[in-house]
């Protein structure tokens, strides 16, 4: 426990910068924690006293005790305030640590790693870590009541003393046994949740297709009633684990009493006053001790939590990505030309031994161009976009803006050059980061034109609704774009949810209002009968780009 206590500590002085003096503050819990355990343990020693005491009780012993009543319960309500106050402080900054990571995290890594993990990673470990905290003070609260006893039970009689101290020493190790046993049960755990939150995932995300398909849905039932068998079963074990030890050590406290008291005759110099005294301190000892073996499980599954979380990658040591996000400028409107130099990038799919290459591309972007990009699925479309918006950094080649090579230090401020709808795109009901005093009228001119006024509404930057059909919620996500007024748009298969007539709207009047106000377009899209309306198409087959020229037969048949 004592590792894993010190993991945590380490934890909440590594989270909690927004606190000045956090680690004088967190000494101050500590030792105010040990005052209110010693104060328990002076106490307990003081009615020992009096209980064999024949003599009257001096008024000064009368003064000490009630103060010493009294700081008891302050100095314990101030180190268990002071830890609350300073372990959400910290709880809240590693969310939002872990969210800046997240966000400033190569985009192929969060893709590997999957939502499942990272939705786990900030729900539970960090709820498990945050409870857990909370108790530092009881532990040390209790830790010094056991101590202060130890030392009263040395004043009394140092035979008896070192009699109790190698019982102790073995009653720790012995509890070892069943604790680790319920360690190793918690980390198979801690992955059946993430299991278990990928398969509710893939529920709330696939509960059409379940609907519809019996087979379907009783294989995925199989799959995730074999996941919940197994988290049950090794939470199970684990807490049986647990119990066991933590009823062991209960019993130990009686045993050393009997051991005490069987064979007291034995020992010269131990009366009546003593054995009763050994016993009431023993007793006494016993709750503050099944206390702290009640928290061997907690902190166990703390320090499970937080090494989940550096396993991920999302570790409390590193320095904070984000900042180099934070303090980049934003790109201005004024750019000559993106230029793509032998970019490549290789995807390894489960079970092939190469893997899917993409590249080299070479590919060169100018303002006010329309850029159309085809191909067939899998060949690389969605791939080449993210190169292109450097959500991918290239394995080989160069990313190219006015000249000059994009490098770390650039990369944030290239990318605020883009607005894009990504095929998978998420609506936000809030108009994130878009503050202007003209936001409202301007969205409602768009709403307008996208021919959703009349089912969506706009209120100080939030959308009344985005519970809308697929294109409908598609047009919501061209709105953003249109608000956020970048010099490139990127389209992926944006008309591929929408009417004949919007496709006509799209393709032959806000495509060219855009390139008419001087924005560079690049559209992903399968819709050959408008390819007519594009300065140039490109095609990508099995991840090779080629030229492919605007048939004369193309337009024909589009004009028909």
């Amino acid at each position: 426990m004592k590792s894993n206590l010190f993991a945590l500590i380490r934890f909440l002085l590594q989270n909690v910068h927004a606190v000045k003096h956090a680690p004088l503050m967190m000494a101050l819990i500590i030792l105010l924690g040990f005052i209110s355990g010693g104060s328990n343990a002076v106490l307990l020693a003081m009615i020992s006293h009096l209980l064999g005491s024949v003599a009257p009780t001096s008024i000064q012993f009368i003064v000490i005790f009630f103060a010493i009543c009294i700081i008891l319960p302050l100095t314990r309500f101030a180190s268990e305030a002071l830890l609350i106050n300073l372990s959400s402080i910290a709880t809240l900054e590693l969310r939002m640590r872990l969210s800046r990571q997240i966000l400033s995290a190569p985009l192929r890594r969060l893709e590997e790693l999957g939502s499942h993990r990272l939705f786990a990673t900030l729900t539970q470990d960090i709820t498990i870590i945050g409870s857990s905290l909370t108790n530092i003070p009881v532990i040390c609260l209790h830790l010094s009541i056991v101590l202060g006893c130890l030392i009263y039970l040395l004043w009394m009689s140092w035979p008896v003393f070192l009699g109790v101290i190698g019982f102790i020493v073995v009653g720790v190790l012995s509890y070892q046994i069943p604790l680790r046993r319920g360690m190793r049960a918690q980390v198979v755990v801690r992955e059946d949740w993430d299991k278990l939150f990928k398969h509710m995932e893939s529920l709330t995300a696939g509960v059409k297709e379940l609907k519809l398909h019996h087979d379907r849905r009783e294989a995925f039932l199989k799959a995730l009633y074999a996941t919940g068998v197994s988290l049950r079963r090794h939470a199970i074990i684990g807490r049986l684990n647990f119990i066991g030890a933590d009823s062991w050590g209960h019993s130990l406290g009686f045993i050393l009493i009997g051991l005490i008291l069987f064979t007291a005759h034995s020992l010269s110099g131990i009366n009546a006053q003593t054995l009763i005294g050994y016993t009431l301190v023993i007793l006494y000892m016993m709750n503050p001790i099944q206390i702290i073996l009640t928290m061997f499980p907690n902190f166990a599954t703390a320090s499970v939590s937080v090494q989940k979380l550096e396993r991920l990658g999302l570790t409390l040591h590193e320095g904070d990505a984000s900042e180099k996000i934070t303090r980049q400028l934003k790109a201005g409107a004024s750019w000559q030309s993106v230029e793509l130099v032998g970019v490549t990038h290789t995807y390894h799919r489960e079970g092939e031994p190469g893997g899917f290459i993409l590249g080299p591309i070479d590919l060169t972007l100018e303002p006010g161009e329309l850029l159309f990009i085809t191909g067939g699925n899998g060949s690389g479309k969605t791939t080449l976009a993210k190169l292109l918006l450097s959500l991918y950094i290239p394995e080989e080649g160069e990313i190219y803006l006015d000249g000059k090579v994009l490098t770390d230090e650039t990369r944030e401020q290239y990318r605020q050059l883009f607005s894009v709808v990504f095929s998978d795109f998420f609506l936000f009901e809030s108009l994130f980061g878009l503050d202007s005093v003209y936001l409202d009228a301007n969205a409602r001119e768009y709403l307008a034109q996208l021919q959703l006024d009349h089912k969506v509404k706009v209120e100080d930057g939030v959308l009344s609704t985005v519970d809308l059909s697929q294109g409908q919620r598609k047009r919501l996500a061209l709105l953003t774009a249109y608000l956020e007024d970048r010099p490139i748009y990127l389209f992926d298969e944006w008309a591929a949810d929408q009417d004949p007539l919007f496709k006509e709207i799209f393709y032959y009047q806000l495509l060219p209002e855009l390139k008419a106000r001087g924005k560079a377009l690049i559209v992903i899209s399968h819709d050959d009968r408008y390819y007519q309306v594009a300065d140039r198409v490109i095609k990508l087959e099995s991840g090779k780009l080629q030229q492919a020229e605007i048939i004369a037969a193309t337009a024909k048949r589009a004009l028909v």
